[in-house]
């Protein structure tokens, strides 16, 4: 979705009106919590994990230059060629020169928010190569030609009779059925062939290790390992900031994104990449590739605070327990990252003239917080975006800093702190008020869309610190 194009607004109203959605996450989120607390069910040794979570993480960041090179020098070693990207359009380009190089038309894709970021399936069809998704719920959406609206769950929208609907409706000779081992069984003998014919496959990438040169993919359902292994190829996106520093670190982080993401202790398949085939081995791909992608990282890098936002393991908690995200879906943020963190990325990576509109689609409650496995303060970081939406000139350092600055309401702000500095004129000024109105709070200006589904308190006659200078304050 092009960026200018999206209407923030009108996608709220919209998700807003659709009591479907609504209904779907509610039953889906709900499950995804529950198993999540079962799975930790003790505060004390959750507190443990993640603090160990957010301390590798940190240690990782604090290294990531030299930790980046490391990575290249040792896949290099490895058998496995590393290409940098800096934008999304130069990612996509290397992609499809190393699916032109080895005839590739058709390429299986394992689940890939990288994908989904760098918009590659549509660069690629345009190109006239076919991608197939062949994670379950990324399936689901490419038949629907819609984009995923979960981190984790692309398909958490869509309940089993909209999927059986689409399957009838899509795939050839396909009888309907809300069976769910029947879906899944039509899933399968449809990409089974794509496993077997194509020569290219691509995955994401969750850890990469820089001690070893090792690409780590956690999955559920099988298909990353077919995307990886059965085609002749490999191509592995990642954003640079998956590289972890040694193996070792894997276990407490692994722990924390499946427990976190969908409540396992460990995900079905862990597939660890350290090269292509070797000389006597019977299976694997011939040539393994690894893309890094840049895309405003090395910008979030740079800043002090925002750069706590580059932790984040891609779990979707924070989405599962956001009181927002859960009335709205994924789709009404008009972004491949949804909910709290993407509220915080996308406004960096898009810059705040097109997405700072996303930080305001919070509460500030503080939910998202309270379950992030690397502790990322996302709270603070979407009140730093949208200060930043209000910066003045010379001020703020994302791109497009000071983008919904409006002068009337810095006018109003001046104003209310100029009054606010003056407590007797904060006093009289009320006390005109609450004369002129009868007490009640007027609903006009941004009070009457506020006061739709609110009621509107009464002024008071006299502020608290006049009561306090009359009537003192009682203890017990």
């Amino acid at each position: 979705m092009a960026a200018d194009s999206f209407d923030f607004p009108a996608a709220l109203a919209k998700a807003l009106a659709d009591p479907q959605i609504a209904g779907n996450f509610k039953s889906a989120l709900g499950g995804l919590r529950g198993k999540r607390l079962a799975l930790f069910a003790d505060p004390a040794e959750l507190a443990r994990l993640r603090a160990t979570g957010k301390a590798l993480k940190g240690r990782t960041l604090s290294r990531l230059p030299e930790l980046l090179v490391q990575l290249e020098a040792n896949c290099t070693r490895n058998g496995i060629r590393v290409h940098w990207a800096e934008t999304t359009e130069e990612a996509n380009r290397i992609v499809l020169s190393i699916l032109r190089a080895h005839g590739a038309d058709t390429v299986v894709k394992g689940k890939s928010m990288v994908s989904e970021e760098m918009g590659l399936n549509h660069f690629l069809e345009e190109h006239g190569v076919t991608p197939v998704e062949t994670d379950l719920g990324e399936f689901i959406i490419q038949l629907a030609h819609q984009p995923p609206s979960h981190i984790t769950a692309p398909a958490l929208h869509m309940n089993r009779k909209q999927v059986a609907e689409l399957f009838s409706k899509c795939i050839p000779d396909t009888p309907y059925t809300e069976d769910v081992l029947e879906l899944n069984a039509i899933a399968r003998r449809v990409l089974r062939e794509k496993f077997r014919t194509a020569k290219a496959g691509l995955s994401g990438v969750n850890f990469a290790v820089a001690e070893t040169g090792s690409l780590v993919l956690v999955e559920n359902e099988g298909n990353g390992r077919m995307s990886t292994h059965c085609p002749d190829v490999h191509i592995a996106l990642m954003g640079l900031e998956k590289v972890v520093e040694k193996l070792e670190h894997l276990p407490p982080l692994m722990r924390l994104l499946t427990g976190s993401a969908t409540g396992q202790l460990l995900s079905t398949y862990v597939n660890v990449v350290s090269g292509p085939r070797g000389p006597h081995e019977l299976d694997g791909p011939r040539e393994v590739h690894l893309v890094i992608l840049d895309n405003g990282r090395s910008n979030m890098f740079q800043d002090a605070e925002l750069s706590g936002s580059l932790r984040c393991i891609r779990c979707g908690a924070c989405l599962n327990n956001c009181p927002v995200y859960s009335r709205l879906g994924g789709h009404a943020y008009g972004s491949v990252y949804p909910g709290p963190i993407g509220s915080v990325i996308t406004p960096q990576m898009e810059g705040l003239d097109a997405k700072g509109d996303l930080s305001f689609a919070s509460s500030l409650c503080g939910a998202c917080e309270e379950v992030c496995p690397v502790m990322i303060p996302l709270a603070r970081h979407l009140r730093r975006i949208r200060s930043e939406c209000e910066a003045a000139p010379g001020q703020g350092l994302v791109r497009g800093r000071g983008a919904k600055r409006c002068a009337v309401k810095t006018l109003g702000w001046r104003l209310w702190a100029f009054v606010e500095r003056r407590p007797w004129l904060r006093e009289r000024l009320l006390a005109l008020a609450a004369r002129l109105t009868g007490r009640w709070t007027p609903a006009v200006g941004p009070l009457a869309a506020w006061s739709q589904a609110r009621t509107l308190p009464k002024l008071a006659r006299k502020s608290l610190r006049q009561r306090v200078r009359e009537e003192g304050v009682r203890h017990g």
